[in-house]
């Protein structure tokens, strides 16, 4: 079989401003962030992939505030250091915060509100993002 695997440099994918994210239905601004989806397939139900692998610029002081979602992720950050967020989901009160920089990675579960920041005021930042809808079981 060929044409099934997918090789390509991450450079020639085209990336997207993230604008803004969802939130107790409201939408609240992305601040300097950029995507590229380097992979994805299947459909979480919902029409979006069930399973993908990002790729996220941050400019300085980029920011993802608070938000939630059906999958699971896990962050990888590649460069840059970001201060990443756990809030309470009944009070939206930070719960935990944390430095991670190259190497560190950070696991959210399925519907954990979370976010980050790029802590630099110069230097962009770099992470990559696994996310994997959960099997529901019969």
């Amino acid at each position: 079989m060929s044409g099934l695997v997918t090789m390509q440099r991450a450079e020639e994918i085209e990336s997207a401003r993230v604008e803004s994210l969802e939130y107790k239905g409201k939408k609240l601004p992305v601040k300097g962030i950029d995507i590229r989806w380097l992979s994805k397939c299947g459909d979480d139900g919902s029409g979006a992939p069930a399973y993908g692998l990002r790729y996220f610029t941050a400019e300085p002081g980029g920011e993802i505030p608070i938000h939630t979602h059906g999958y699971h992720q896990t962050v990888y950050i590649l460069n840059g250091v970001f201060e990443s967020w756990e809030f309470d989901p009944k009070t939206d009160e930070i719960t935990q915060k944390k430095l991670c920089g190259p190497g560190d990675f950070i696991y959210v579960p399925s519907m954990v509100p979370h976010g980050m920041k790029n802590v630099s005021d110069a230097e962009p930042g770099a992470f990559l993002c696994c996310i994997c809808t959960p099997i529901k079981s019969p």
